[in-house]
């Protein structure tokens, strides 16, 4: 899954956590890549107990990490997100790697 702000692809870290982080936009679970994170204006959901970012969406709800405050998710939040821009050519060079098409 891309940041979901600048589209950069997240790699598997050496080791450790991941400097990735999670979040709720527009009842959607998104991750947020390091550079992102440092800028302003991530745009993401709060919580309206007690205002905080720190938001899962899992299972048709929406959890704060904060409070632990547990909302039902809207409906609109379940429909399949279109496929970020210029990743059915990214699938298709990995396949043409693994495969050692020219």
């Amino acid at each position: 899954m891309p940041c979901y702000r600048c589209g950069a692809r997240q790699t598997d870290p050496i080791r450790g956590a991941s400097p990735w982080k999670r979040g709720v936009r527009d009842e959607t679970q998104v991750l947020i890549c390091p550079d992102c994170q440092r800028l302003p204006g991530l745009d993401l959901d709060t919580c309206s107990t007690c205002r905080s970012t720190a938001l899962i969406c899992r299972l048709g709800e929406v959890e704060c990490r904060s409070c632990g405050a547990v909302r039902p998710a809207r409906a609109t939040a379940f429909a399949t997100p279109p496929p970020p821009p210029g990743l059915s050519a990214e699938v298709e060079a990995a396949l043409n790697r693994v495969l050692g098409r020219a």
